[in-house]
């Protein structure tokens, strides 16, 4: 690539916000691909076409129709449709095979391996017919693990020199299914050295190839890229991550800094900014209102927005915390197991906690703008967004220190002194409170640490909210970072 030429990106994902959601993936191909554009990349996304996509409200028009793409020894016909993403320049491609993803949902519970491999491979075959001779190929999690494998075993004489980013969203979901899903992709265990291995325990490990066939790999964030290749969180698949450990990277995800704003949030009772941060308390009396709580704009909200899964550390959240001087606030659905335990305890304790089990995103954006702490009690998190965005909300974190947590929340140091008084140096520059340990205990104690300082300390509290505001988590910096990664794979 020369000095003139502009950078060529495909991002390659099977979701993508606004167009379809199931969890961060989406947020991150959806935000990360605008912020590299405006870096003078040419950028462009392309995933499947859904039957849940609106074709007119996002104004997709199709380009190509009945392309045969030879797939085993089957040809299927697909479409081609283009659309511009929301809220920016960057276009975007949509495979259109029915047989494959007519279907509402954007997964399966059967066959999604053999689905995201045939999308795989005709993203590689329909490059000439969508004329875009991109320089790197961004494969997203598992869905599109095996591009690598496909550009190293086909004798496509456009795509060998393409080169690959391999980025890892979270290292558990890894795409295992039977080796005769192989074909879909013109694929075979004797093409490659890493799929002869990879099936002789009787299945192939999608996120396996990826790591082990990509240019580079990175991890959503810094501390999770350390984190994968010990067996704590190695899922199994340490000791393949450590042989490409010199080629792993970790860049820190972001978030929507115009959508997440409490200066412009639509859906908050009372807007504010760093300078009017007070009127948070309006927001939280407005919010104790709606939701039947005791109405005290003194009384500390502290606040959990999650996935009730066992991931989150949902079941370190027990009786002895609702002896605390609080009230709780719960919003989220999962694992019937954890949705139980919150609502056990919520019918225990009316007055001090509010079990909200469902997806509501109006009542989110009420609960950040309103509550005063926020807990993140992970077991694992590669990045977490819900410590950024509460953050930028003024709204404290109570975070275990893993992964994107420790990378994005910087803890108050706080020491127990005699006759049990807190101690803490000034001036104040931290931004949250953490505790290290998968232990309730610890999670108990930081979260009492917090309200110490909230009840005695009020000067300090407002420093802290004030560090929170003040951070940077848009894709700005993120966005720098991935480009030097791309350089770094140009120049393999």
């Amino acid at each position: 690539m020369s000095k003139s030429k502009k950078l060529k990106i495909l991002m390659a994902a099977a979701e993508v916000s606004p167009l379809a959601k199931v969890g961060g993936l989406a947020d991150v191909v959806g935000s990360i691909a605008p912020a590299l554009q405006k870096l003078k990349t040419d950028t462009r996304i392309i995933m499947p076409l859904y039957g849940s996509i609106d074709k007119k409200s996002f104004s997709l028009k199709k380009t190509h129709s009945n392309i045969k793409v030879p797939s085993g020894r089957v040809m299927i016909n697909v479409n081609i449709w283009e659309a511009i993403l929301p809220k920016s320049k960057v276009k975007i491609y949509f495979i259109d095979a029915p047989q494959y993803f007519d279907q509402k949902e954007v997964y399966l519970k059967t066959n999604n391996s053999e689905r995201f491999l045939f999308f795989s491979y005709a993203i590689l075959f329909i490059l000439p017919i969508i004329n875009f001779e991109p320089d790197i190929i961004h494969c997203h999690d598992s869905h599109t693990a095996l591009i690598p494998d496909i550009i190293k075993t086909n004798n496509l004489e456009y795509i060998k020199n393409l080169k690959t980013l391999y980025t890892i969203h979270n290292f558990r979901y890894q795409g295992k299914t039977r080796p005769t899903v192989l074909s879909t992709g013109n694929l075979n265990a004797d093409l490659l050295k890493s799929l002869s291995i990879d099936i002789k325990d009787g299945d192939v490990n999608f996120m396996v190839q990826g790591v082990l066939n990509a240019d580079l790999i990175n991890t959503v964030s810094p501390s999770y890229a350390k984190e994968i290749v010990s067996s704590a969180y190695g899922a199994g698949l340490e000791k393949i991550i450590k042989r490409r450990k010199n080629d792993l990277f970790g860049i820190l995800n972001g978030i929507d800094t115009d959508f997440f704003n409490p200066a412009k949030d639509k859906y908050i009772y009372k807007k504010y900014n760093i300078n009017t941060i007070n009127k948070k308390q309006d927001n939280k009396v407005a919010l104790q209102k709606e939701l039947g709580l005791p109405i005290n704009k003194n009384k500390a909200v502290v606040a959990l927005i999650s996935r009730f899964a066992w991931q989150k550390g949902i079941d370190l959240f027990t009786d002895e915390f609702l002896t605390l001087d609080c009230q709780f606030v719960f919003l989220g659905t999962g694992s019937r197991e954890y949705e139980q335990h919150i609502q056990k305890l919520a019918k225990k304790y009316p007055k001090n906690i509010s079990a909200n089990i469902k997806f509501n995103v109006e009542l989110a954006q009420k609960i950040y703008a309103s509550s005063d702490i926020f807990l993140m009690p992970s077991r694992f998190e590669p990045c977490g967004l819900g410590q950024m965005i509460s953050m930028r909300y003024g709204t404290v974190p109570v975070v275990r220190e893993t992964g994107g947590l420790k990378d994005s929340v910087k803890s108050l140091n706080i020491k127990k002194g005699k006759n049990r008084i807190y101690r803490f140096s000034k001036p104040v520059t931290a931004t949250g409170f953490s505790f290290k340990k998968i232990d309730e205990k610890e999670f108990f104690e930081a979260l009492k640490s917090a309200l110490y300082v909230y009840y005695n300390h009020p000067e300090s509290w407002r420093h802290i909210q004030k560090n929170c505001m003040k951070k940077d988590f848009s894709w700005k910096s993120s966005a720098k970072e991935y480009l030097q990664l791309y350089k770094k794979i140009l120049k393999k």
